[in-house]
């Protein structure tokens, strides 16, 4: 009997994640088939994805003239809960991963889940929906995905600590005092690992090992105290878990998202796949790892503390620096800047515990507002 062909659809395809996603369902034509694309503003490569995969839902974000073909062009929504869709690849980035999450949820898909914000801003809605619904969300961060993949087996309640790693980013070995003249093609530089642009100026601020942590926090149950966040510049070793009697178990491959794509889009099956990259010991020689410096890298600080506050916060954090990274890469504020917008928004909010989705939504345009608002006057922060 052959294997049960899963239906995917790709939020965000064009985008880095969602390029390598479709390199994996190229590698198992006869176990997949895309059925829904969604894009932003890449119309011309969406183009090429339509004529290779052939969906019949399709999403844009602008008016723009795609190929004919038999498509619907849909919301992201009702492709995320559209019956001919078994799994929903959320690799878009921001808020705007979250309506189409929480559709999938509700509608019992299940999810690979690559946005951020989604847990970040809205952590413990999607959970409490996801397990009303009895959804599974599947983790594609690489991070998260090596704890889920050392948990396999496991009981939850043996766990004594995560231990998230971090590369350090560009700027590990960079004195403070010179991160004031950072430049954007130097942010850019990740020494390990190739991704987009906003999560890559957030690697190089620590900003996202941060959410991270807001993230595991949520997808597995563990609170903030038992959750570390550990340098390790060759990204190889991509999460430990501490378990109650000492025991550590951590997940090692190369720094390439092919592989924690691969395993969620085949849960719970492993499958072979020559494409991608083997790790040879020793070449890679010697592994190191180091505390992270929270005065250095203050969004990390900024984070960890938005993430134990809770309630309003992580979405206020999320959408400061998104408005903080947006004006670094349009030259109008400098790198440490980033941390001083977001840390000023978080000090300007009035938090809402326990907050509704329509309390999160109105937090996130707030902090937009403010961190925009704080530089418009004329950085008065400093």
């Amino acid at each position: 009997m052959g294997s049960i062909i899963k239906r995917i659809a790709i939020l965000g395809s064009t985008g880095s994640i969602g390029r390598q996603t479709l390199d994996v369902v190229r590698s198992f034509p006869d176990r997949f088939r895309v059925v829904g694309l969604a894009a932003g503003r890449n119309t011309d490569l969406l183009r090429r994805q339509l004529a290779e995969f052939q969906p019949k839902l399709v999403s844009l974000a602008t008016e723009a003239e795609l190929l004919a073909g038999d498509y619907q062009l849909l919301t992201l929504e009702e492709i995320a809960s559209h019956p001919e869709v078994d799994l929903v690849v959320v690799a878009t980035s921001g808020k705007a991963g979250l309506p189409p999450t929480l559709s999938a949820i509700r509608a019992g898909k299940s999810i690979a889940l690559a946005n951020k914000e989604v847990l970040v801003m809205a952590g413990e809605i999607v959970t409490t929906e996801a397990e009303r619904h009895r959804a599974q969300i599947l983790p594609l961060d690489s991070e998260h995905s090596a704890i889920w993949q050392c948990l396999r087996g496991e009981e939850g309640r043996k766990i004594a600590r995560l231990i998230l790693t971090a590369s350090g980013g560009p700027f590990r070995n960079r004195p403070p005092v010179e991160l004031d003249s950072v430049d954007i093609e130097e942010a850019l530089k990740h020494p390990t690992w190739q991704m987009g642009r906003k999560v890559t100026i957030d690697s190089a601020t620590l900003m996202n090992k941060g959410m991270e942590v807001i993230e595991a926090h949520w997808l597995f149950g563990v609170p903030f105290g038992n959750i570390e966040v550990v340098i390790h510049p060759e990204s190889i070793v991509h999460s430990f878990v501490e378990f109650i009697d000492g025991s550590v178990k951590a997940q090692l491959s190369p720094p390439d998202m092919h592989l924690p794509i691969q395993y969620a889009l085949c849960y719970p099956e492993r499958l072979p796949n020559r494409r991608l990259p083997r790790l040879d010991f020793p070449k890679i020689g010697t592994l190191t790892f180091e505390a992270p410096d929270l005065e250095k890298f203050p969004c990390l600080k900024l984070a960890l503390e938005a993430g134990q506050r809770g309630g309003t916060y992580p979405a206020v954090l999320a959408a400061a620096d998104e408005i903080a990274v947006e004006l670094f890469l349009s030259h109008r504020i400098g790198f440490p800047d980033i941390a001083k917008v977001v840390e000023n928004t978080l000090n300007h909010h009035q938090g809402i515990s326990h907050p509704t989705l329509e309390d999160i939504l109105a937090a996130d345009l707030w902090a937009r507002e403010c961190a925009a608002g704080l530089v418009s006057r004329g950085n008065s922060w400093q």
